[in-house]
């Protein structure tokens, strides 16, 4: 096993790469009683447009066909479900879709082994049948009329609509109901046998357990499916437009106070700045300092009364980065018109920089003595960037304004899309 040094975090990442491609990352804790494992496909909602494997005509599957096939994942004919075997061991299960991935995870405190076993084994177990497709169409629809519901989330998936062109990401994650009427048990197999291949995997084990004993359950487990090989991945790739693609809608909702979100839509190949993960924490450092909790922007709207709740967000599509912002408003017209004049004006004081490089690395300190957080930071490090990032902290300390002076220079403050959420008349 490889050893990764966590610099300035006093932790070791005890990293294999199994012969059929996967990826194995261990963080153990000699001062905790628990653990958590996060075993993990590159697979989510923004790949419907694939070459199946073994196949060599590309196909279109159906969107929200990777949060579903997570939801069938927990059925099989032979094995009791991951809910029952956790009851009997006092362990938790679960699973999540996101953009980019799947994950399954386990947690609890006893039986370790036991539950590393199982997770590996059902998650290669897929049983997909016509009967139990079509079963499972009735409860993700009412999973995603839900969602219908909470304002915040209609107004997040209307604002990415807006913002790109031609990206999936624009298409919420469980798609429509229309669409889940669509997947069919051959959509489901076809997804699978092409995603979940070990090269296309990684498994992520954090807290008390012994890396070793871990290691020759992984093996031990996965040697009994012979099919779990690594596989050739093609998809189709998305050219997308710099520019949003509508500058601004309005929509309305059984709401008391409007909401309000903006995108600013940013190409990252046109901010000439080569390292990822530094770019992007200084993107993250934008919102802090111009739009942080004690930044002067959040004290004017407080003077001004100009919003009730505020928060921001950054995220990532291939060579794009979109920062969000999204209020509570009574005035949603001057809100919006403040906010476009603060992101057109942004800059990043060199004593604000500094403040937020101490807490940030503040935060590291502290967030790496919870197992969960770690587990957090350690996936997204991995998916983002294809690794762990042993020198976060150092890389921290090195950030400066001149390099984000440039950074700010290069980005168009007018590539802008708004929704206005109103209440229904």
């Amino acid at each position: 096993m490889k050893k990764v040094e966590l610099a300035g975090l006093e932790k070791t990442v005890f990293y294999e790469k199994l012969e059929n491609g996967l990826d194995i990352y261990m963080i153990p804790y000699d001062d905790k009683k628990n653990y958590y494992i996060s075993y993990a496909t590159r697979f989510g909602s923004i790949t419907t447009e694939f070459t199946p494997e073994g196949k060599k005509r590309q196909i279109k599957v159906p969107n929200g066909v990777a949060h579903f096939l997570e939801h069938k994942m927990f059925e099989n004919e032979n094995r009791e479900s991951p809910f029952v075997f956790g009851s009997k061991y006092g362990t938790g299960y679960n699973a999540m879709t996101s953009f980019d991935s799947t994950q399954y995870i386990c947690y609890g405190t006893k039986y370790f082994l036991e539950n590393l076993e199982f997770l590996l084994s059902f998650v290669n177990e897929p049983y997909f049948t016509d009967e139990n497709v079509e079963k499972e169409k009735g409860i993700i629809a009412e999973e995603l009329k839900m969602h219908e519901d909470i304002a915040e989330t209609v107004l997040e998936d209307k604002l990415r609509e807006i913002t790109y062109k031609n990206h999936p990401r624009r298409i919420d994650i469980g798609g429509s109901v229309e669409d889940i009427q669509k997947i069919t048990k051959e959509d489901l197999y076809n997804c699978y046998n092409t995603f979940y291949k070990p090269n296309n995997m990684f498994l992520l084990i954090v807290g008390s357990f012994n890396k070793n004993e871990a290691l020759k359950t992984i093996k031990d487990t996965l040697n009994n499916y012979e099919n779990h090989k690594s596989g050739t991945i093609i998809q189709k790739k998305y050219k997308e437009p710099d520019s949003v693609f509508k500058k601004e809608e309005t929509i309305t909702k059984n709401i008391q106070i409007p909401k309000v979100g903006v995108a600013l839509k940013i190409n990252k190949d046109k901010l000439k700045f080569k390292d990822d993960f530094k770019l992007d924490l200084y993107l993250q450092m934008l919102l802090s300092t111009m739009f942080g909790i004690s930044s002067d922007f959040r004290e004017t709207l407080r003077e001004e009364k100009l919003f009730n709740s505020f928060y921001t967000s950054m995220e990532s599509a291939d060579n794009f980065r979109v920062l969000q912002f999204v209020s509570e408003t009574n005035e949603p017209d001057k809100f919006i018109n403040y906010l476009k004049k603060s992101i057109k004006e942004i800059e990043v004081k060199e004593e604000d920089l500094n403040r937020i490089k101490k807490v940030w690395i503040a935060n590291e300190v502290k967030m790496i003595d919870i197992i969960d957080n770690t587990v957090y930071n350690q996936y997204d490090d991995i998916l983002k960037y294809g690794n762990v990032i042993p020198d976060k902290i150092d890389i921290i300390r090195s950030l400066n304004k001149k390099e984000i002076d440039k950074i700010i220079k290069n980005i168009n403050l007018n590539n802008i899309a708004v929704v206005k959420m109103l209440p229904n008349k």
